[in-house]
């Protein structure tokens, strides 16, 4: 009777070794999935090919080409890398003093809304947060030169008389307001809303158990937030971080509009001869470059890439040492 008995569980168990039969949708979704994915490489290896090859006349040009179309700076360095390289330096010191206005003011921002706002008051700044990202990029370059440069010209004088011991300040202030530290203030401005939105995210799904129990141990909100909130959200934190830099790098018209840049490596930022960025560089070049030249605007967008580039792989590696850490494990 035993061994009746015994057949029929070992055939069930051998019926649940079968694979089930692959379905259309499953096929169709890991084609689509998988194609992606290679069109992504795709894209990335053919932009870059293009860079490469377009850029390549130019960064085997002479020193002497390079000086007859115009192209110098305040650097030693004689060919293309000494006209870029103060190209590169003014996108990156954009870009931080970007940062160092906006990360701060963004992290607050999300801080309130996702643990002190009321309800009703967090959905409607979330809402005005992510339409102040909907906002095109030459409006922001309109109000920089129109309302945010001559408004800030009164501060540059003050800055520059009592605070021009301090290397940023020195110098004599420009008398426009067009300098780049409006520009930073208006990629600043053009960066929070992302940096805000991740945040908040981020913010909101700590898990609810970590919060309370640092309540229920008698630690206050805002020990809460740092013992909980921070480290769990740290690599969120440092993505959006990096998302906004990626942004404030790229940035073109609202720079171009508002920056009278020159070829030249300065760190003072509130003087009339600022560094000028790659991108707002390209944008003003490009209508009147020929022949050398537009190899010349190639050949410094393929640096930006590479900058670019250099930034995302940096942030994926902190998030990936980051994310081993996060309070969530």
């Amino acid at each position: 009777m035993s061994q009746q008995t015994q057949a029929p569980r070992d055939r069930g168990a051998h019926s649940d070794l079968i694979p089930s039969k692959p379905r259309v949708g499953d096929k169709v979704f890991t084609g689509l999935s998988t194609g992606s994915g290679i069109a992504i490489l795709v894209i990335l290896a053919a932009v870059a090919a293009f860079l490469l090859l377009r850029a390549f006349p130019a960064l085997t040009a002479s020193a002497d080409d390079i000086a007859a179309r115009g192209y110098t700076s305040n650097l030693p360095i004689e060919g293309f890398w000494g006209w870029v390289l103060p190209l590169a330096f003014g996108t990156i010191w954009a870009a931080i003093g970007a940062l160092a206005l906006a990360v701060p003011v963004s992290i607050g921002i999300a801080l309130f809304i996702s643990h002190y706002a009321p309800r009703r008051l967090a959905a409607t700044l979330g809402y005005i947060i992510d339409l102040l990202a909907a906002v095109p990029s030459v409006v922001f370059g309109l109000w920089g030169f129109f309302v945010l440069a001559p408004a800030l010209g009164p501060l540059h004088q003050w800055l520059t008389t009592y605070m021009g011991w301090f290397p940023l300040f020195s110098g004599q202030a420009s008398g426009t307001g067009r300098t780049i530290f409006t520009a930073s203030i208006v990629l600043a401005v053009m960066i929070l809303p992302i940096i805000t939105s991740l945040c908040r995210e981020v913010f909101l799904q700590t898990p609810k158990l970590h919060e309370e129990a640092s309540l229920a141990l008698g630690a206050t909100r805002w020990e809460m937030i740092t013992m909980a909130v921070f480290p769990f959200a740290r690599a969120g934190i440092v993505s959006a971080i990096m998302l906004g830099l990626g942004r404030a790098l790229g940035e073109t018209m609202a720079v171009a509009m508002i920056l009278s840049g020159q070829n030249r490596i300065s760190f003072e930022v509130l003087t009339a001869q600022n560094p000028n960025t790659i991108a707002a560089n390209i944008a003003l070049s490009f209508p009147e470059a020929y022949d050398l030249k537009i190899n010349q605007l190639i050949a410094s967008g393929l640096v930006l890439f590479i900058i670019t580039l250099a930034v995302n792989m940096f942030a994926r590696w902190i998030v990936s040492r980051r994310a081993a850490f996060s309070g969530a494990n």
